[in-house]
């Protein structure tokens, strides 16, 4: 009886196999994007501090060191929890007419082409949001 099952679980594993859905390139794409448009320079805690060897579990989950110029205090965004509150097509959408404060480079996101912000958005979708939301930005007159 128990080779009869194997055999029968042997035969019918190939075509559930094939109906498998195949992994998408884009997320694969969007790491790599993520990792040469210096997304985790800023978004990844201690990301330049550690020459880049930070474990991708703690990608993009914001950071609480602000960024202080004559603009006020700025915060990189924790981007696991942000993407989750978008669709896809609302992160194209928001990403082509893009403007933030320093030291988001806002105008290279603008540039970006639409399968790479797609990718981008896919991988950091695959992430777990996990952290907290970035400090809120603080105006001129208020200290950090």
């Amino acid at each position: 009886m128990k080779l009869y099952l194997l055999v029968l679980a042997a035969a019918i594993a190939p075509p559930a196999m094939a109906q498998e859905k195949k992994a998408d390139p884009l997320v694969k794409r969007g790491r790599y994007v993520v990792s040469i448009a210096g997304c985790n320079d800023c978004h990844t805690p201690a990301f330049g501090m550690k020459n880049g060897e930070v474990p991708e579990s703690q990608w993009l989950t914001g950071d609480g060191l602000g960024w202080n110029g004559p603009w006020g205090t700025t915060y990189a965004s924790n981007l696991r929890i942000y993407m989750q509150g978008l669709t896809e097509d609302e992160w194209v959408k928001k990403a082509k007419t893009l403007t933030a404060r320093p030291p988001m480079p806002w105008f290279n996101v603008r540039k970006m082409s639409t399968t790479d912000l797609r990718a981008m958005y896919r991988y950091i979708r695959t992430l777990r949001p996990v952290g907290k939301p970035a400090p809120a930005y603080l105006p001129p007159d208020q200290t950090p």
